[in-house]
């Protein structure tokens, strides 16, 4: 279990000014959830995937993986961001193997892992190529690829498909489902997106503006569609996907008015 236990954070601005990024929030992700983040630029969603990642220290409260609190970055925790940050001098397969690397896992092994995981994300004739060779969605597939190399407990992705064209889009959506279904890894994803909240989590939890508070949360099962279908189509079919999207789009309307959630 991932939990967040009414955590607090607050930091220091360019400005210097104080910032209250987060306030009381608490969530749980039980393993195989897929928890989403939902909510208006600055409401904190980058802030607690920070904390939960241990890049972020928190000012109140505790965030525990499995019972043992979080304080630092760690290999149980793989973390997929909106931009690849991929190493550009680096292969496609030593780009995935980095974090093993730093383990001290043996070269041999490396190679096999890398060779593994490329082919779980669709890209295994691509371990030799360089970043620079690919484009934004096989970069963003290596990406996941290297976060999950370790095998870590969760996978934190923070607005990963948010850059990425609307096609590109779709198909990654559908890549990651697969690979949460195959792999039973829980996630906390963050998105703008009502659409892709809707598609893939199993909870999703709206967060105020600043200081973020988590003002609902919903359990949708469109992602079970999604996962049987192998595509979007079937959840975005029910009458139910509608009807929750604008409910959750006046909620968000109602927290900050003129804001617009995609």
């Amino acid at each position: 279990m991932l939990k967040v236990d009414h955590v607090s954070i607050h930091f220091a601005g360019r400005d210097g000014r104080a910032v209250h990024a987060l306030d009381r929030v608490s969530l749980e992700i039980p393993e195989r959830g897929f928890v989403v983040a939902l909510g208006t630029s600055g409401c904190g969603k980058s802030s607690l995937l920070n904390a939960i990642a241990g890049f972020l220290p928190v000012s109140e409260g505790a965030i525990t993986l499995n019972g043992r609190p979080i304080e630092r970055p760690g290999a149980d925790r793989g973390v997929v961001f909106q931009k690849d940050t991929l190493l550009p001098w680096k292969t496609v397969a030593d780009n995935v193997a980095l974090g093993l690397k730093f383990a001290g896992v043996g070269k041999a092994e490396r190679r096999a892992r890398a060779e593994e995981l490329l082919g779980l994300v669709g890209l295994r004739d691509f371990g030799r190529a360089y970043p620079y060779e690919l484009s934004g969605g096989m970069r963003q597939r290596v990406g996941i690829a290297r976060a999950l190399a370790t095998d870590p407990d969760i996978l934190l992705m923070d607005e990963p498909f948010g850059a990425l064209d609307s096609l590109t889009r779709e198909t990654m959506q559908e890549l990651l489902v697969d690979l949460w279904q195959r792999t039973g890894k829980r996630i906390f994803f963050i998105t703008h997106s009502i659409d892709e909240a809707l598609l893939l989590g199993t909870e999703l939890v709206v967060m105020s503006p600043r200081p973020g508070r988590i003002v609902a949360r919903f359990k949708p099962d469109f992602v079970q569609d999604f996962a049987r279908e192998g595509r979007a189509l079937a959840a975005r079919a029910r009458p139910d996907f509608a009807e929750l999207g604008e409910e959750i789009r006046a909620l968000i309307h109602r927290s900050e008015p003129g804001s617009l959630a995609a």
